[in-house]
């Protein structure tokens, strides 16, 4: 198991996670601020870590009354692979339309998006998402409206980040294409994730 995995022994009871929850909650939720991009009007990479994923695990538990370490383990094995691993970031990309008809008809304009959501590193080539690797979110009607990502970095890239490089995010698809500058105060939340 990878340093970076949560185990049983990170995570709270439920008794212990109904007192620590808002001040945790809190906690989640101001850091979060700085682990999400939004890529034009309608697409949002969230980046994960340990502490977003502890959060969903702890949250899980809490709604699913699970307390049973067969259980336990099972949300652990199923949220665990999108913690990043040092070497890599690992989002959750998030299609937003409010109104669910304008959402269907885009979400079928936009097959294979998901492929083609990208980061750069200055002076570097552009890194592809690699998606869903859990499981295929897509058909041949219409993409998902969520989608899973890991983009992988080399050492090269890992060190100019550390360096000060600027970083870039961005989406091409033929409908769809947007690019951003990711501000500090994100970039260095990321840069805290590799090793």
């Amino acid at each position: 198991m990878s340093q970076h995995h949560l185990s049983r022994q990170d995570l709270w009871s439920l008794e212990e996670y109904s007192e620590k929850r808002p001040e945790f909650r809190s906690q989640v939720m101001e850091h979060k601020k700085t682990r999400q991009v939004a890529l034009g009007p309608n697409a949002t990479l969230y980046f994960e870590d340990r502490l977003t994923i502890q959060y969903q695990i702890q949250e899980m538990l809490r709604i699913e009354k699970v307390f049973e370490a067969e259980g336990i383990e099972d949300e652990l094995n199923a949220y665990n692979p999108l913690i990043p691993d040092g070497k890599n970031w690992k989002a959750t990309f998030m299609i937003e339309y409010a109104d669910p008809e304008v959402r269907d008809a885009q979400l079928r304009k936009m097959i294979g998006i998901e492929d083609l959501v990208w980061v750069q590193v200055d002076g570097f080539d552009k890194v592809w998402a690699i998606p869903d690797e859990d499981l295929d979110r897509a058909n041949e009607e219409k993409t998902s409206s969520v989608h899973f990502m890991r983009f992988e970095l080399s050492d090269e890239m890992i060190d100019a980040l550390k360096k000060g490089a600027g970083l870039t995010i961005g989406v091409e698809h033929s409908i769809y294409t947007y690019s951003t500058q990711v501000d500090e105060a994100v970039r260095q939340s990321l840069v805290n994730d590799l090793d």
